[in-house]
């Protein structure tokens, strides 16, 4: 079955757990919430998770943030809850205490090039000015990040509630 967040479609009271992935930015956060409770059964849980900007020792760092700084203003609005770990967002049901952990990824820089060409931003620039933001750092990253793989890591927010 295929729905809106907001509007599932699925029995009330049927469901043990919800979790979105990435995406509470792009919903209705209040109509979503709303048929979050009507379908979770009594003591099911909530939850949802972004990840925010990933980190990488060295200078590598400094020159992803170089490449974020270009594309910053043609991120969607809906981004700057994710920029702030969904930690401001209310909870409609008691928040259960959660661990902290990370995602990691073993790249090399082209692997980084091509996932900061992925970013909605990167596309949104490419788009409107008609060329890649990421080329000019290329060089200049891959100097930086040598020959080998390096550890890229992702700082994930999770937020969960019990009905």
């Amino acid at each position: 079955m295929v729905a809106p967040a907001e509007a599932s479609g699925l029995r009330a009271g049927s469901i043990d757990l919800i979790t979105v992935a990435q995406a509470l930015h792009w919903f209705d956060i209040d109509r979503f919430f709303t048929e979050a409770i009507r379908v979770l059964k009594p003591g099911g849980v909530l939850s949802f998770w972004c990840y925010e900007r990933c980190k990488i020792d060295g200078k590598c760092s400094e020159i992803i943030e170089k490449v974020f700084a270009e594309v910053e203003p043609y991120w969607p609005p809906e981004r700057d809850i994710v920029e702030s770990g969904y930690r401001d967002i209310r909870m409609p049901v008691p928040e259960l205490a959660v661990e902290e952990f990370e995602m990691y990824a073993s790249w090399t820089a082209a692997d980084m090039l091509g996932y900061m060409r992925t970013w909605s931003a990167t596309q949104r620039y490419i788009s409107e000015r008609g060329d890649d933001p990421t080329m000019g750092f290329c060089a200049e990253l891959a100097a930086a990040w040598g020959s080998a793989r390096r550890t890229v890591k992702w700082p994930i927010t999770l937020r969960a509630g019990r009905k």
